[in-house]
């Protein structure tokens, strides 16, 4: 039997970590969550559904216990049988409407919204919890997105939504999306990608407190 979604909420802002779908996941997020990360988004496109129900488990364990945000990608189905807190939807993926049916009014649902106001205004009147744009900046993870610009983000502010950052997003260059109106920072390699996990997660606490 599926599980229903979980309630955790998302908070006012902090690190968005985003898997990258290498080996030993688990203790690499917690080092992540130990370092201060604030949610946690799965992200894998594979069809091998043993491994992602797996892993996805285990993760919204992790992010139960530390109290935090377990989001997960493009998968409404899985999002339920793990207890997941909510799901983040891109262009072509399940609609916001139909994921808050399956999944009740106090799911979290994220929206990519990428370089478009446009995108972002249905998002917000479907209901979307948080609107992410990007990419900021050149993304080993995704290399051929589209690019926004932190004007973007100033004017996004007008959906009264949290504003989610991603693409190219570090320590070293998130200054400025910040002061923009990004809320969150979605980042994948410049924690999962760097050889101390806990320490490079570690990295953002001083942009948020």
């Amino acid at each position: 039997m599926s599980a229903t979604a979980g309630t955790t909420s998302l908070g006012p802002r902090g690190l968005y970590l985003i898997t990258d779908g290498r080996a030993e996941l688990a203790p690499r997020v917690e080092a992540a969550l130990r370092a201060g990360a604030g949610a946690v988004q799965y992200r894998d496109k594979s069809d091998d559904d043993a491994r992602r129900l797996d892993e996805a488990q285990a993760l919204a364990a992790l992010c139960r216990h530390y109290q935090v945000a377990f989001i997960v990608n493009d998968d409404v189905d899985l999002a339920l049988a793990v207890g997941a807190d909510g799901v983040h939807l891109g262009m072509h993926d399940s609609t916001i409407a139909a994921a808050r049916e399956r999944l009740g009014p106090a799911a979290i649902i994220g929206a990519s919204c990428y370089n478009s106001l446009v995108i972002a205004q249905r998002a917000a009147d479907a209901g979307a919890d948080y609107l992410a744009f990007g990419a900021f900046f050149p993304s080993n993870t995704k290399p051929d997105t589209l690019r926004a610009g932190t004007e973007l983000l100033r004017k996004a502010r007008v959906f009264h939504r949290r504003l989610v950052a991603i693409g190219g997003i570090t320590a070293d260059n998130a200054g400025p999306v910040l002061a923009a109106g990004a809320d969150w920072l979605a980042v994948c390699d410049d924690v999962f990608g760097q050889p101390e996990v806990g320490l490079a997660a570690g990295r953002y606490r001083e942009l948020f407190y």
